[in-house]
């Protein structure tokens, strides 16, 4: 069973640039979601992935001065996060009123264009999030119609879904952790869009010689930084690489390493700092 570590974070004074550098250096020590509220935050991690120590390091290490950070951690066993989802954080959302994303317990839904269904189980990508809404908003203004799509690092698979939906001919999705394949594979059985590529693994299950026309890689920077070179060998000449899953302050790395890789900066979009940005192979 894949279980996470809960860690519900209070920050006082509650504001949101210290919630965020706390989930940038949370990011780094493996936490993959996180949620802010009135207090502070709440943020998880694979349970077999939590260190004790290394949180306390990192909250010890917190560069802002003027805040005071306190936490409680709780395990949360991986049969309970349907409920936990359904009780705390996932309700429907609409993206632009063109794409309406909302699970199997909800009962109102808005009516849009494009509806997606999402039962998040232990995987995250709702939507909910600055960067799963550039990813999804970026898609929405996309001519896909025809063309072969990586959603790398899927999660849900909810990227590769409305991509899918959205005319792209050829879609695959790729995620390193089991139980996000797993679930990936659930929901593109909700959808009605089985003929997606589910893969388990990370670059590496990429097959050789493959070549995409769009590439959706909403990860974090460490990755990005780290497969870059990866993911332009996998691209058509003209290709498209969306990257998203950090901060504005990550901008000037990311586009040096993109433009080793052959990766022409063309755009970006910000909200709350957390940004996305446009790449095309030469």
């Amino acid at each position: 069973m894949n279980d996470y570590t809960q860690v519900t974070f209070t920050v006082t004074p509650p504001e949101e640039v210290a919630t965020d550098v706390l989930a940038a250096m949370l990011a780094e020590i493996g936490f993959e979601s996180f949620v802010p509220d009135e207090q502070g935050m709440t943020a998880y991690v694979p349970h077999n992935s939590y260190d004790a120590q290394q949180l306390a390091q990192t909250v010890e290490c917190f560069p802002l001065e003027g805040y005071a950070i306190e936490y409680t951690t709780e395990k949360i066993e991986g049969e309970d996060w349907n409920a936990e989802w359904e009780k705390n954080y996932f309700q429907p959302i609409v993206v632009d009123d063109l794409c309406v994303i909302h699970s199997t317990f909800h009962t109102d839904i808005p009516q849009a264009r494009y509806d997606i269904l999402i039962d998040p189980k232990m995987a995250f990508g709702t939507g909910h999030h600055q960067t799963t809404c550039h990813m999804l908003r970026a898609i929405l203004a996309t001519d896909m119609h025809g063309k072969k799509v990586l959603d790398m690092g899927c999660g849900t698979a909810l990227l590769a879904i409305l991509a899918r939906k959205h005319g792209a001919a050829d879609v695959t999705g790729i995620d390193i952790d089991e139980f996000a394949y797993e679930n990936a594979l659930e929901n593109i059985r909700l959808n009605d869009t089985t003929d997606i590529d589910i893969r388990l693994g990370g670059t590496d299950a990429i097959k050789e010689g493959e070549k995409f026309d769009y590439i959706l890689a909403n990860i974090n920077r460490n990755i990005l930084l780290a497969d870059m070179g990866n993911y332009a060998s996998h691209m058509n000449s003209g290709a498209v690489i969306f990257m998203s899953g950090f901060y504005v302050e990550d901008m000037d790395i990311l586009r040096e390493e993109a433009a080793r890789h052959g990766l022409r900066y063309e755009s970006y979009a910000e909200d709350n700092r957390w940004t996305m940005m446009k790449f095309i192979k030469e």
